[in-house]
Formats: C-alpha cells, structure tokens, sequence
C-alpha cells in the first residue's frame, strides 16, 4: 500500500480534539486557536482511515462555507487520493468516503438532510445554530458499519446559540473530562483552546493577539480569553466565574462553600412557578451586610425553563426538610416572597401563601420594583477597589451560577431584562435584595489580562502519515 506524506502539523489541543471519544464533542473557546483547521485535518484523517465513510460539516451560510472551510480544505487535502466536486460541495476520495460541506440558515433547512445518514456530523461555529437544529442534524448520525458515530463541533462563545452551548457543554462541568447525561446518556466533552495554543499564528502574526485587545469588552473577552459569562446584550456583565479567585474570593462571585456562622442573619426568598420552574433561594448576610448565597432549590426538569409541576404544600415540605438543622440549632430564617403568591387561586386551599402557611412555611411579600431590583443586582456584583463584591454565591448553587449570567436586555423594554428567559432565580434573588437595599456602588473591574504569545505557546504534535 502507497504511503503519502501529509505534512500536517498540528497543536495539542487540535490533537486532544482530533483523539476525543466522547459522542458529542465542543472544541473552542478563544478565537485562534485552530478549530476549523483542527475539523478539517480530523475530517481528512477520518475519511482516509474509514473506507466508505460519509462525514457531514456544517456552517450556517453558504459564503461562510465558501471563504473557510472550503478554502482551507483546498490548500491542503490531497488531490492524488480526493477529489471536489464544487456543484456537489463535497469531497470524494478513492476509498469511497464522502465529505460533504452544508449550510442551515434557516429552522427547516435542516429537512434537506431527512433520510440522509453520516457517521460524523460536524458543526463548525456551533454557537450560530440552534438547540432544534442540532438535536434534528444529530439523529442523522447512523449507519451499519462499525465505525466511530460522533457529533464533533467547532465555536467561539457568542451568537444566538450561546446559552443553549453553554449549558450543554460548560456549565457545571470539567474541561477536559467526559461527561454523561444523565437522560440521553450521551457522553460529552468540553476542549477548550486558545490563541496562544496556537504556536503557528502566534508566529507568522504576532500582532494577532494585540488586535483582540482591541475589541470591546464583551467582545474582547470572549474571543480573546474564551469568557462564556460574558456576551452582547448580557444584563450583568460585573458576573465573574474567576477559578482565580475561588478561595480568594476576589474578582470571584463564584466561591468555596465554608460552615456559616450562626451568628449571621439568614434569608430565604421565593418566586413560584409551576409548569416553569419554581426558585427557592437561601442567603446568609455577615456583619458588613455582604450576602452568601448558600443554598437554592429550583424546581427545573433539566430541560431548560421547564418546571417539574410541584404543588404549593410539596415546596413547603421540602423547604421544611432542608431548614430542619438551622432550626434545630435555633438560626431564624426570614422570608420573602413574589407578592403574587398572596393571590387567589380558585381553589378552596385558598393562595399559595396560605397553602405554604398551614405547612409552616411563611414569608413577607416582596417589593417588586423591577427596574430598582435589577439595580440592586447589579450594586451587589460589583467589585471595590480590593475586589471583593456584595453578593457571593456558594458553587454548589448550580442553577444561578448558570442563569443570572445569561440573563438578556429585553428589545422592547431595553432597561429590563427580557422576562422570556429563564429568570426565576433572578426574580427570587430581587426580592431578598429589596428587602435591605444598598447605595450604588461603582463597578471596579479586574485588572486586564496580558498575553506574552511566544513565552506560551505550546509545543506541536509531530507530524501525521497517511
């Protein structure tokens, strides 16, 4: 059998990407660190090892196929073994495989695949498509053969897709290490890359990185340092999830657990929800009025926004449940609550307020002044000149760590937040802060990042041969 010399040198990560088993992997983060280069050469060595293979990559446009993927795969596939057809937009190669490039601009365009079958389906900016066209392009991975069945995908944080990338692949989880899910069972992997992995854009342009800083803010962090807290049109930009200061506490909202003194005063707040989840959310405030958000209850299926349908009086209990301890040991814990709890329901149970009542459970009406609410939110986030904000939340508060962040400006009401997203934890959060106010404070970001691209550039893998 012939032997051809590729010549293709990659990075690690590339190389991390290229080896990962998981059925459903991200590759991404930071804008430069070789993803689409890395799809391509897994494509290619894939399509050469699987004789008969059919592989499927996909961006949202044709132009966007065009002037990159197709481009690229131009300079460096070799013609002596495939051959493109450009009116079929794919690659077909002396042993049968296929790589075929695709576009879904639209929610229906993905019905032109019906029927279609791929061992690997392949997104390369996964952040500009949607959750349905994923989940719908993902059935299509099928086939008799033993082959390897994968859906591998390529993206910087942004775009409409970010919140559902997010929580399907970063939120809750360890880079780098796989994942399964728990109703699907699909197994999962997060690799993350950055420019500065990127030894060979590091070196042929070295101005690349100063270019990034130049950027806005939100738009600087996530394509330069691979930030998925921060995005176009976030509410709470002061959010930091900082690994950095985790224990420090500083330039961190995101901390280590630690016992709470019973000294301290302790809340809890309330926004009811049925067929949406309903949010129970526990804080303990120190002796200089800074909040800990200890503990939550969030009544979320794990489908996003969807409630799990608890009655008033199964809340109740489970609160009472998860309060006995602090009870025991004599920690008084106040209440407050969405004021439309007090309403009617029609039922002879009367409101949710009195069903919760007679269970032991009570609260105070909350104030529910949106726009002053939001403000206090965002008085609390901010950092001082130390560092250090007014609102911690412990990290074991999986479902705020994940949705205030995410949080959106509403396009008719652009002061608000866009009360069609998932904004429960958010409105419970509101409620305890309006019932103790604080003055503005100005928001002291964290120091700017640097990069010293050549000092950290990592080495590359050695070369492939096919």
């Amino acid at each position: 059998m012939t032997k051809h010399i590729l010549n293709l040198e990659i990075t690690k990560t590339q190389k991390s990407f290229m080896d990962a088993a998981a059925f459903e992997v991200l590759f991404g983060g930071a804008a430069g660190g070789g993803k689409s280069y890395g799809q391509l050469v897994d494509a290619l060595l894939f399509a050469l090892q699987y004789k008969g293979s059919k592989q499927l990559i996909l961006r949202r446009t044709y132009p966007e196929l065009e002037h990159s993927l197709i481009m690229t795969s131009l300079t460096f596939f070799p013609t002596s073994v495939c051959k493109y057809a450009a009116t079929a937009h794919k690659w077909t190669f002396l042993n049968g495989s296929v790589i075929e490039f695709g576009h879904c601009a639209g929610e229906k365009d993905v019905l032109r695949y019906q029927g279609a079958e791929y061992d690997i389906v392949r997104f390369d900016e996964l952040t500009h498509f949607t959750e349905e066209q994923y989940t719908y392009l993902m059935s299509r991975i099928r086939g008799v053969n033993d082959y390897p069945k994968q859906i591998k995908s390529s993206t910087n944080p942004g775009g409409i897709g970010h919140s559902w990338v997010k929580r399907r692949f970063i939120d809750g989880f360890t880079p780098n290490q796989v994942h399964i899910d728990t109703k699907t069972k699909n197994s999962r992997i997060f690799i993350p890359s950055f420019v500065n992995d990127n030894v060979f854009l590091m070196q042929s342009d070295k101005d690349y990185i100063h270019r990034l800083e130049q950027l806005p803010e939100a738009e600087r962090k996530a394509l330069l340092y691979g930030e998925w807290d921060i995005f176009d049109g976030q509410v709470f930009s002061e959010w930091r999830n900082n690994p950095e200061g985790y224990f420090t506490r500083k330039y961190s909202h995101v901390i280590k657990p630690f016992e709470i003194p019973k000294e301290w005063r302790r809340f809890r707040s309330f926004d009811f929800g049925y067929s949406k989840p309903f949010a129970v959310s526990w804080y303990a405030v120190d002796f200089d009025g800074r909040a800990y958000n200890y503990r939550e209850l969030y009544g979320c299926t794990g489908q996003a926004d969807t409630g799990v349908r608890w009655t008033a009086q199964k809340i109740a209990e489970r609160i009472r449940a998860l309060e006995k301890e602090e009870e025991d040991a004599g920690c008084k814990i106040v209440g407050y609550a969405d004021p439309a709890i007090w309403n009617g329901t029609g039922s002879n149970e009367g409101s949710i307020a009195e069903m919760m009542e007679r269970c032991g459970v009570y609260f105070e009406k909350g104030k529910n002044d949106r726009l002053a609410g939001k403000m206090q939110v965002h008085y609390r986030l901010s950092f001082d000149d130390d560092g250090y904000p007014m609102l911690y939340v412990f990290d074991h508060c999986k479902h705020m760590i994940r949705t205030l962040p995410q949080l959106r400006y509403d396009v008719t009401y652009p002061e608000d937040v866009d009360t069609r997203q998932e904004d429960h934890l958010y409105d419970s959060l509101k409620y305890f802060l309006m019932s103790d106010p604080i003055a503005p404070r100005q928001n002291v970001p964290p120091p700017k990042k640097t990069y010293h691209p050549l000092e950290t550039a990592k080495d590359i893998s050695p070369r492939f041969i096919v």
